[in-house]
């Protein structure tokens, strides 16, 4: 009889942690599922406001290159929310990097979308508040240079 007990007692501790672990896997999926959307409003705005060449590229290798308003130099942006921006020279090698960001938990599309308007509208006010960061090239930016 007690051994009975302790099985039922069992059975009921696993059907109480089944429903548990399934709310828990819904709430996951449907966090996902929001965040998805709002990466995605987020590309479609970044998108909006890129130009042809701009755009193409983007599509193409995930990030496009910007030139600064005040000193003509090329700068790329890479997919990304931080240290993704980088100084081009003209032999498409990176001189360095930049790390600048708006506050605040915003999809990559959104953060990118800053950084192209800071860097085309007043790069020198941008650089002053920005923190370089050494030259050598992160994975998600290692690719073929764009053409």
């Amino acid at each position: 009889m007690l051994a009975r007990l302790r099985e039922m007692s069992l059975r009921s501790v696993l059907r109480r942690a089944a429903g548990t672990l399934g709310a828990t896997l819904a709430a996951i999926w449907d966090r996902w599922q929001a965040y998805e959307r709002i990466e995605a409003r987020g590309l479609a705005l970044l998108s909006a406001w890129l130009s042809p060449e701009q755009r193409a590229q983007f599509e193409k290798y995930k990030r496009f290159d910007v030139i600064g308003s005040d000193s003509g130099k090329r700068y790329r942006i890479c997919y990304g929310t931080s240290t993704n921006v980088y100084e081009m020279d003209g032999g498409d090698r990176i001189v360095l990097g930049w790390c600048f960001r708006p506050v605040g938990a915003l999809a990559a599309g959104d953060v990118m979308l800053a950084q192209k308007i800071a860097l085309e509208t007043d790069e020198r006010g941008t650089l002053m508040v920005a923190k370089p960061f050494p030259s050598s090239m992160p994975p998600r930016a290692n690719l073929p240079p764009v053409s």
